[in-house]
């Protein structure tokens, strides 16, 4: 048997999903694509989408719900300068693509018309970063359901104060086609699957909470026992220590932030700052920037949709451009901005590979895929060794960022008071306030254990939602303020 290059076999996949069944090819693209630059603008795009979920969740014993979609659609995007006129429909037919090519063409000032240039077909390049597997066929419904099950078996025999188990099976195939005005075509296959995990432990009347789970771009296959124990032992252990936690201290104190997961903070705090449309708007703290300290040296942040398997990675973003991996600040300096397409453009800089969407009916815009920052030199133990009086935070809950100002709220939802470098006991009710870049000066040491998250991650921005990863190494940050119950 003979394969195809695999961006090829991408693209073979995503005319077969995408276009065969309508009566479509390439040459219905390139004309929907002329019906809107016969007016002058500065871009335009065809955004073809197909997607299957299937999700099945777990409590009390029994699965009591299963839910499988189907939802496909085209988005037509039309941009001049920095206005974008954009239309989307379900119906994918060559009426629907000209009659939207007709509709966006609109944006352009009355009277500017442009003679419409010859383009040749090109095939973006990409990444092979995940199997174009179908997630939803790698098990049958029988051990989809004995998976969710087996999670609650586990989980109440850890302890006997768990009271109550909620599992959660996710699974997505995602296939997109980008058609672009100058000649090139992506696509891209992407698998997505998720379990997740929340157990309720019980004590003398009091409940509490805790969570694990995790997936990324595979097959259901990952979820194997081991990876199970895992969440599990994840989600019983921070259940059980918060029904020893006390009321939270407040004021303001050194804080220690654990691996992994508690990146969210640097993707809230941080990593929107660092989007390309804030920094053109000067609505963001970082605006202007470029190439000044925004950071304490040794903080390196990087944003890197290229890394295997992960939920956040992508082979290409939603424009059709490669995903990279983007130096944000490098030693405390910062370095750029991620972009997407018009964006860049407008700012005289390269694509960064980050121009993202929710779906068809949603128009790109600068997102950020997986944000970390990398490692130290100092062991964890280190670090929460040299705490006087402070807060040890392994596990966050929600939060929020102001962009314009950098300053952010959040909570805490695993967390240790430490005292004389010792860790005393579990509190409940910290909130994390601070202002992002003014935190970043303040970070004082920097494990050596950076970790990514689980694959848990979804990002929200201006109403879309799209999948993310976060990480970093244990940090030791001086003076936040931290809001309690005590």
């Amino acid at each position: 048997m003979i394969s195809r290059e695999p961006t090829l076999e991408r693209l073979a996949t995503a005319q077969r999903l995408l276009l065969e069944p309508f009566g479509l090819n390439e040459s219905h693209l390139s004309r929907a694509l002329a019906e809107i630059t016969a007016h002058r603008v500065d871009d335009a795009d065809l955004y073809f989408q197909y997607t299957r979920n299937e999700g099945w969740s777990l409590e009390e014993g029994i699965v009591k719900t299963g839910s499988f979609s189907i939802d496909q659609g085209v988005g037509v995007r039309a941009v001049s300068g920095e206005k974008t006129a954009f239309a989307y429909s379900d119906d994918i037919s060559e009426a629907s693509l000209l009659d939207a090519a007709r509709t966006v063409r609109s944006i352009s000032a009355a009277g500017r018309s442009a003679r419409t240039k010859a383009v040749g077909r090109k095939v973006a390049g990409s990444r092979s970063l995940y199997n174009g597997v179908d997630p939803i066929s790698t098990l049958d419904s029988t051990a989809k359901v004995k998976l969710l099950e087996k999670v609650e078996k586990l989980a109440r025999a850890k302890d006997p104060r768990v009271a109550q188990v909620m599992a959660g099976l996710a699974s997505e195939y995602d296939v997109v086609m980008v058609a672009r005005a100058d000649g090139t075509l992506a696509a891209d296959v992407r698998p997505l699957v998720r379990l997740s995990v929340t157990v309720i432990a019980e004590q003398n009347g009091r409940r509490e909470m805790g969570s694990g789970g995790g997936g990324g771009r595979f097959g259901l296959a990952y979820f194997d026992d081991a990876q199970v124990n895992e969440y599990v032992n994840d989600a019983v252990n921070a259940a059980l220590t918060n029904l020893e936690s006390r009321p939270a201290p407040a004021g303001e104190m050194t804080v220690v932030l654990g691996p992994g997961w508690p990146g969210i903070l640097l993707h809230e705090a941080i990593g929107h700052g660092l989007e390309g449309d804030f920094n053109r708007k000067g609505s963001s703290a970082f605006s202007g920037r470029i190439g000044q300290r925004v950071a304490a040296k040794g903080v390196t942040v990087l944003d890197d949709g290229t890394i295997a398997d992960r939920r956040g990675s992508l082979n290409v973003d939603d424009e059709g451009n490669t995903s990279q991996k983007n130096v944000l600040i490098e030693d405390g300096i910062l370095k750029g901005y991620i972009q997407d397409a018009m964006n860049a453009r407008l700012m005289k800089v390269k694509p960064t590979g980050n121009g993202r969407r929710e779906s068809y009916a949603h128009i790109p815009m600068p997102r950020m895929t997986n944000t970390y920052m990398l490692g130290g030199g100092h062991e964890p133990a280190e670090i929460v060794a040299t705490i006087k009086k402070g807060l040890y935070a392994t596990n966050f809950g929600g939060g929020q960022v102001d962009i314009t100002s950098g300053k952010f709220v959040f909570s805490a939802s695993e967390a240790y008071w430490v005292e004389n470098g010792k860790i005393q006991y579990p509190v409940k009710g910290a909130t994390i306030v601070g202002n992002g870049p003014d935190a970043l000066t303040r970070v004082s040491m920097i494990g050596n254990d950076m970790a990514l998250d689980s694959g848990v991650g979804t990002c929200g921005k201006e109403g879309q939602s799209v999948p993310v990863g976060v990480g970093q190494p244990t940090l030791r940050i001086d003076g936040l303020t931290v809001g309690g119950t005590a």
